[in-house]
């Protein structure tokens, strides 16, 4: 049976077993519905041109883990940003862990979708915000459709929240191929301010496949920052889809950090409803082998004074393929627009390979947009210059690289996290930096 038709039989005794609202019901099966008419995205749609999902979708993955099974928290300790206090959601193979978990009613929301999905206390959060501004395109859709858990944070009006959320999902292997749908709703109210850290990773070399929908809501000056930490094994595949409908004056910012995986495709979409909002995304893609990061944005600019910048850098090794294919829309009203878009690429070998596809759509006549992209190799003179000072070639080439990313975790506002990743490029490109940011 394919993974397809899989799905669709597996709905109705998913939907049967569930308690929650009826519209959300009525949600589910409608994007059911959109799901067999779309199905699964293909090279023909020119927003996966380059991106193909065949060697994914060929695993006959479970859809509903039989079994759990537990985590002690030194096994995956190293997982976590566990430098500093954090509150903490986390899930294994789909299902909540409550002991490795740190959630809070105290002022704040930070639960489980599913109690949102059930409890009448949630009811008009719901109605006002899930499915709202989620695409209803087939993956989408097919994560609505089976939507019930995830991370559920509302930071009510004038919160500063006192200490980052992490949202973890680990899988095991108990599973021989593992399908998960993981759903998070962020609202954050006017004048407040709260930073998340999100992280899928997978514990086994058997297949799996996580399609995440995140949607976030940042209302008047609202301040949302946001991480996503991307360093997964082979086998492990991720479609990230994230959705975010600012309003007034608020400022939302999303940092993405691919460093492994077999395919990672990450949809990032911006709506700007209302003037003076700052959207800022930006990203360090680092890989090799065979793995394929597919990075796809939008900033929809829809009022004016408003401004968005993008800022990606990937460096690709052995038979690597990176995808970048960046839009953003200036709607006739949107004057006084600022859109910033750049997106450099370095080729470590000649087999690795570079997608890349700026776009500027403006239909208002008084904007600031640049947009651009490079391909190219370490810059030789720089690297003779290293040489001559006595800096081993090796050490030398991963300075050079260090430096090309540098202006991305400069923008890094969580100093642990900073030194984090500063850790893992180094450990990609294989040499000791001797030094802490």
């Amino acid at each position: 049976m394919e993974l397809k038709d899989k799905l669709v039989s597996s709905f109705l005794a998913f939907e049967n077993h569930i308690n929650i609202d009826s519209k959300v019901h009525d949600i589910r099966n409608e994007a059911m519905k959109t799901f067999e008419n779309e199905g699964f995205p293909s090279k023909k749609d020119e927003d996966w041109k380059y991106t193909s999902l065949n060697g994914v979708l060929k695993h006959d993955y479970s859809v509903f883990p039989k079994q759990e099974k537990a985590l002690e928290y030194k096994d995956v300790k190293k997982y976590f940003i566990h430098d500093i206090d954090t509150y903490k959601i986390v899930f294994i193979d789909g299902k909540y862990s409550s002991h490795l978990s740190e959630t809070t009613h105290d002022k704040i929301d930070v639960c489980l979708m599913s109690s949102a999905l059930e409890k009448p206390k949630y009811e008009l959060i719901i109605e006002n915000y899930f499915n709202k501004v989620a695409v209803k395109d087939g993956l989408s859709a097919l994560n609505t459709a089976f939507s019930r858990e995830g991370a559920y944070i509302h930071i009510p009006k004038n919160q500063l929240v006192d200490k980052p959320i992490q949202i973890l999902h680990f899988s095991t292997g108990n599973e021989a191929a593992l399908m998960l749908q993981p759903r998070n709703l962020i609202v954050v109210e006017e004048n407040s301010h709260v930073q998340i850290i999100e992280r899928h990773q997978s514990l086994t070399e058997n297949p799996v496949l996580t399609n995440s929908v995140t949607e976030i809501f940042a209302n008047k000056r609202a301040i949302v920052d946001y991480y996503k930490l991307q360093n997964d094994n082979q086998e492990a595949s991720l479609i990230d889809n994230t959705f975010i409908d600012q309003k007034r004056e608020s400022f939302c910012s999303v940092h993405t950090f691919s460093f492994g995986g077999k395919l990672t495709r990450n949809n990032l979409n911006f709506y700007q409803n209302g003037e003076r909002i700052d959207s800022t995304m930006k990203g360090i893609t680092i890989i090799g082998d065979k793995q394929h990061v597919d990075h796809n944005t939008l900033v929809h600019h829809i009022e004016p004074n408003c401004e968005s910048h993008q800022d990606y850098k990937g460096i690709f090794g052995d038979k690597s393929i990176g995808v970048f294919n960046g839009k953003v829309v200036v709607e006739k009203e949107a004057q006084k627009t600022n859109a910033f878009q750049a997106n450099n690429n370095i080729l470590l070998s000649d087999k690795a390979t570079i997608n890349t596809k700026p776009q500027l759509e403006i239909f208002a006549d008084d904007v600031k947009c640049s947009h651009g992209c490079t391909i190219g190799q370490l810059d030789e003179s720089a690297m003779f210059y290293m040489r001559s000072r006595g800096i081993p070639k090796k050490e030398a080439k991963a300075l050079l690289m260090y430096a090309f990313s540098n202006n991305v975790l400069s923008s890094v506002k969580i100093p642990e996290i900073k030194q984090r990743i500063t850790k893992i490029i180094a450990n990609k490109l294989g040499v000791n930096i001797g030094f802490d940011l």
